[in-house]
């Protein structure tokens, strides 16, 4: 368990409340914080750098893979975007209503779509992602480089153990 001095305050009420049943508050901690630590920094985006582009995080996170890996089918992109195909559907919506990006469908299998960043979108894209990266740094700014790369490692442990893909 962690030094009671540096739990944040729900974290000692979560505590208080579990008393001595045997729950592996080690576990719950980190998952906990994995949570709320990605909720804040998806918040502070959206009401920071992608409200200027006025971009939802789900939009900038389907612009920023199109424009990372180009064109690709929406079942894949649903995927690499973490986004269930209804939630997709919606933002490409919004996205293809901006002229942001384009839907067609494909030649081999026509109830299957095709989905590519418009010039606009990849202007867009282009010049925010500048702003998004500042954003990353600002808010990593209290962890020194190893610090980053430690952190960016034991996600990607617990991503990889999730997802089933560890060696």
């Amino acid at each position: 368990m962690a030094d009671d001095r540096t739990l944040l305050p729900n974290e000692r009420d979560i505590l208080a409340a579990i008393g001595d049943r045997p729950i592996d508050f080690a576990s719950m901690e980190a998952m906990a914080n994995i949570y709320r630590a990605a909720a804040a920094i998806r918040r502070r985006a959206e009401q920071g750098v992608l409200r200027e582009a006025a971009l939802s995080w789900g939009g900038f996170t389907t612009m920023w893979v199109l424009w990372i890996w180009g064109e690709m089918e929406t079942g894949r992109l649903a995927v690499e975007c973490d986004l269930s195909k209804g939630t997709l559907t919606g933002i490409l919506n919004t996205l293809e209503g901006r002229g942001l990006v384009v839907r067609e469908r494909m030649d081999t299998d026509r109830r299957r779509m095709l989905v590519a960043l418009t010039a606009d979108g990849e202007r867009m894209i282009e010049s925010l992602s500048p702003s998004f990266n500042r954003f990353e740094t600002e808010t990593t700014a209290g962890l020194d480089d190893d610090e980053k790369r430690e952190l960016a490692s034991l996600l990607r442990r617990i991503i990889l153990d999730i997802s089933g893909d560890r060696n």
